[in-house]
């Protein structure tokens, strides 16, 4: 189906383009969210009579979305998870979970502006892309974390995971020492029971 579009779709065009697409993404996707118009003679008309219109409107929110998106560009939010002792979350992080943090801190984001590559299921911190418009993304840090302490920790660069398996191994190591110095089963005193 050619259909013409009214904003910039990403790897398809820009707008004013007549461009080619498969019938189930014009219907499903491009026409119902106003992206696009249907390629006749009596569309191309309207929309050479509204393009000044069209790309001004088109203008304006690119710049809201600009404004938007220099208060949030590398800002970083705590979000705390239980995960096992490995770092592997108990469940994972969705783009719904990333949009309530920016939100409950005052940000404007809707979940669909959240650009997941793959799911988040470790701790640590992430970097999230916010595509605010079409033109306009946008990078955070969402750092997850089993506590506060812990989620502090991370900022700082550690590795919460191996320093906690480092430190096991350092009890093991001292409560073996501590084992061998002693002596398991020792009496404590030197008498002979002979």
């Amino acid at each position: 189906m050619k259909v013409i579009l009214l904003e910039r779709v990403e790897r398809l065009g820009v707008l004013g383009d007549v461009v080619n697409v498969k019938d189930g993404f014009a219907r499903n996707f491009l026409l119902p969210r106003s992206k696009a118009l249907r390629a006749n003679a009596a569309n191309l008309k309207v929309f050479e009579g509204q393009r000044a219109d069209i790309e001004h409107r088109n203008a304006n929110a690119r710049e809201a979305a600009s404004k938007a998106g220099e208060g949030l560009d590398g800002t970083s939010y705590i979000l705390i998870r239980q995960a096992g002792e490995t770092g592997q979350l108990y469940g994972s992080v969705t783009g719904r979970d990333v949009a309530d943090i920016v939100n409950a801190a005052g940000g404007k984001v809707d979940r669909a502006m959240v650009n997941l590559d793959k799911p988040i299921k470790t701790l640590g911190v992430h970097e999230v892309k916010l595509k605010l418009h079409a033109e306009v993304t946008v990078t955070v840090k969402i750092n997850i974390a089993r506590s506060q302490d812990e989620a502090e920790r991370q900022e700082r660069g550690e590795n919460v995971i191996t320093s906690q398996f480092e430190e096991d191994a350092r009890l093991d190591a001292e409560a073996a020492a501590d084992m061998l110095e002693g002596g398991a089963g020792s009496i404590g005193d030197d008498r002979d029971f002979a």
